[in-house]
Order: structure tokens, then C-alpha cells, then sequence
């Protein structure tokens, strides 16, 4: 009866002692399960705010690169360079105020405080997606620095690239171009990371389903067997009940032609 009030086989571990700890043990596995999806899916949403960032970025270097070609060219004067300079120099402060901006959760993303170490960084703090269930399921992600200083728009003196004659903004070609490969490598490598935790949501949420299924089986009550069960003993009752009854009535009936 308690099987079928409560929906549940299993409801102290007198019931089945084995399968109580079998269960117990799923259940965590499923609210770990259900977590690491969570995490996952807030993960791909950081990825994808920093990549949104980087679009900025990357939009700002291209038309920079474009005024650069344009200032490359012999027909201007000094004084045009000078007025095409002073647009590059506000992209180059806009470049500086995205990265120092760009947060998600309050946490800066792309002033290098999640950078690779390996690759020249210094990161202040670490960037891990934990996207299983258990302990060491998870990934670090690395973001390197995008201020103008990091990409070569910018001396450490704050001194930003000059186009003010032919052959500086022949050289400033070569460096936003080689700003934009750094750019470009890190929007690649946040869209790797973000392919692979797509793939792995959809991974934790076929586990989620299957493990609540197998603790499902083990912990809930077949409703199909325990009602055929329950009725064939509650007919089993009644039959006692009747042949009961109809003994004491025999039994009655003897005693009156006695008497």
C-alpha cells in the first residue's frame, strides 16, 4: 500500500537496502549531471559576450587599417594625414575602452586577466568551465589581452601609431594587420571552445535522461505489477473474509438443530 500512496518501492532502506544506496547514488550522479549542463550553458554565454566584444574590436582595427591604406597614399599633405590621424587615434582610444569594459559577471575579460601564461600572458586569476558531474571534470579557457598596448597600436607611454607621413602609415599597415591575426586567433580559438561545450551539453543532458530513468527503475514502484498485486491480495482478503463468514454462519445453523 505504501508503494502505491507514494509512488516510490523503495521507502526506507528496510524496503531494499542495496537499491536504497544503488539510488542514492544516481541521485547525486543526476543533480550533478543537471548542474554541469547549467554550467555549461553559462559557459558557451560567457564565450559568446567575449566574442561579442572582439567583434567590436575587430570591426574598430579594420577601419584603422582602411584609414591607414588611405593616408599610405602619396596624393594627400601633411595636414590631411593629420586629420585622418585624429579619427585613428580616437578608434585607438576605443579599442582601450572596450577591453577594459568588456566584463561578464563583473569579471574583466579582455584586459589579460585570463591569459595563457605559455604564450607570454600574466594572468591574475583562472578561467575554468566545469562541465561534469564529478571532481576534475572541467577545462581552463585562456583570453589574452586586447588593449592597444597588447596589439601593437600603442606605446607603454600611451603614445598610439602614427600615420602622419607615407611611410608610417605604410608601417602602420603591418601592425594593425599583425593586431587583427591576434584577434582573429582568439575569436577562433573562443569559437572551438564554444563548439566543443555545445557538444558537451548535449552529452550531459543524454546522461541526465538515462541515469533518471535507471534510478527511476530501481526506486519507483511498478504501477502496472503492484496494482495487479494489490488487487489479486485484496480479492485473496475478501475471500477469507466470505469463507469466514460463511463458516460461522454454517456453524450457527448447526448450533440451532442442536438446540
Amino acid at each position: 500500500m505504501a508503494a502505491l500512496s507514494s509512488g516510490m518501492r523503495i521507502n526506507r532502506a528496510g524496503d531494499d537496502a542495496s537499491g536504497l544506496a544503488v539510488s542514492e547514488k544516481m541521485r547525486t550522479q543526476i543533480r550533478g549531471l543537471r548542474q554541469a549542463e547549467r554550467n555549461t550553458q553559462d559557459g558557451i554565454s560567457f564565450i559568446q559576450t567575449t566574442e561579442g566584444y572582439l567583434q567590436e574590436s575587430q570591426d574598430i582595427l579594420q577601419r584603422i587599417r582602411e584609414l591607414a591604406v588611405q593616408s599610405a597614399n602619396g596624393i594627400y599633405t601633411d595636414a590631411d594625414r593629420m586629420l585622418i590621424q585624429v579619427e585613428v587615434s580616437q578608434l585607438v582610444d576605443e579599442v582601450n575602452r572596450i577591453a577594459s569594459q568588456a566584463q561578464f559577471n563583473t569579471l574583466n575579460m579582455l584586459t589579460g586577466r585570463f591569459a595563457n601564461p605559455n604564450e607570454g600572458g600574466a594572468p591574475v586569476a583562472s578561467m575554468w568551465f566545469h562541465m561534469g558531474a564529478n571532481m576534475d571534470e572541467r577545462r581552463r579557457v585562456y583570453i589574452g589581452t586586447m588593449t592597444a598596448a597588447a596589439l601593437g597600436l600603442q606605446t607603454a607611454e600611451g603614445t598610439g601609431i602614427s600615420i602622419s607621413s607615407i611611410d608610417k602609415a605604410n608601417s602602420a599597415i603591418g601592425l594593425v594587420d599583425e593586431a587583427l591575426m591576434k584577434v582573429s586567433k582568439q575569436r577562433s580559438n573562443l569559437g572551438a571552445y564554444q563548439n566543443r561545450l555545445e557538444l558537451t551539453a548535449q552529452g550531459l543532458m543524454i546522461a541526465y535522461e538515462n541515469t533518471a530513468a535507471s534510478e527511476s527503475r530501481i526506486r519507483d514502484t511498478d504501477m502496472a505489477e503492484t496494482s495487479v498485486k494489490f488487487a489479486k491480495d485484496q480479492i485473496l482478503s475478501q475471500a477469507n473474509l466470505a469463507m469466514l463468514a460463511q463458516a460461522n454462519t454454517m456453524n450457527q445453523g448447526a448450533l440451532r438443530l442442536v438446540q
